[in-house]
């Protein structure tokens, strides 16, 4: 996302879903059409979107991972604006296309990456006058990928706060790791579930009703380990708690 972002508000935007909201939780991607439609903004979902690669890549396989990245520049390529319920995706796109690729395909990264948005942040730079009401106790959970590579925290927190009705209270170690990770997860399960219940019981404490994300990853691990000990918090993506204060508004 460039650092001097216009004023304009992009007349159409292709949605990047991601494979975790495509496969497993596509609430947050409904949510994000849902969004953007009430800003005006004409959503498309390329059918042709795949994996951006950040698997591949993260697993030491950067061929199948370029091939992935190329094909994904293709894909969304034509669109005024690229916005995706995925911090982490967001992350792998602006960072890391034009790290790995080369050639004409890195110039056409980078131009893509400056036009390609995490939800929070069109919405924080775009939706100044979105009308949203909710009432609700919210924590935020900063993931990773999303803090440490694409350096993003206060988009999240700047549309939470224009919420009328929503209190946002920060628990303890919302800068540290849920264990999900992507992969680790499945190659360190013992830390990783010890490192979601930490995360659960910092939300509990903080008093909120929900932990809010921006990274479907994180949200459907805390998810899990909350059905699995019937534990309290509610979790809910940040598109989702966007879509719920506009359904609200009169």
């Amino acid at each position: 996302m460039p650092d001097d972002q216009a004023t304009r508000t992009p007349r159409t935007a292709a949605v990047f879903a991601s494979c975790i909201a495509d496969l497993a939780a596509p609430g947050p991607v409904r949510a994000t059409v849902r969004v953007l439609e009430a800003m005006g903004v004409d959503a498309a979902l390329p059918a042709g979107q795949t994996c951006c690669g950040q698997p591949a890549l993260n697993s030491g396989f950067p061929e199948p991972a370029k091939r992935l990245m190329r094909h994904w520049i293709e894909v969304f390529e034509p669109y005024e604006a690229v916005v995706s319920p995925s911090g982490s995706c967001t992350a792998t796109v602006f960072h890391q296309y034009p790290r790995v690729l080369e050639g004409r395909w890195a110039e056409r990264a980078r131009a893509l990456a400056e036009r390609t948005y995490e939800l929070s942040q069109f919405v924080a730079a775009f939706g100044r006058d979105l009308p949203m009401r909710l009432d609700a106790t919210v924590t935020y959970h900063d993931s990773c990928h999303m803090l440490r590579s694409l350096g993003e925290r206060t988009s999240p927190r700047t549309v939470l706060e224009r919420i009328e009705g929503l209190r946002l209270v920060e628990m303890a170690e919302h800068e540290t790791c849920c264990g999900f990770g992507g992969t680790f997860a499945a190659k360190f399960p013992e830390v990783s579930v010890s490192l979601a219940d930490q995360k659960l019981a910092a939300a509990a404490d903080s008093g909120a009703r929900y932990l809010v994300s921006a990274d479907p990853g994180c949200l459907t691990h805390l998810t899990a380990r909350t059905v699995d000990t019937r534990g309290p918090m509610r979790t809910r993506h940040i598109a989702e708690l966007i879509a719920d204060a506009l359904e609200v508004t009169p």
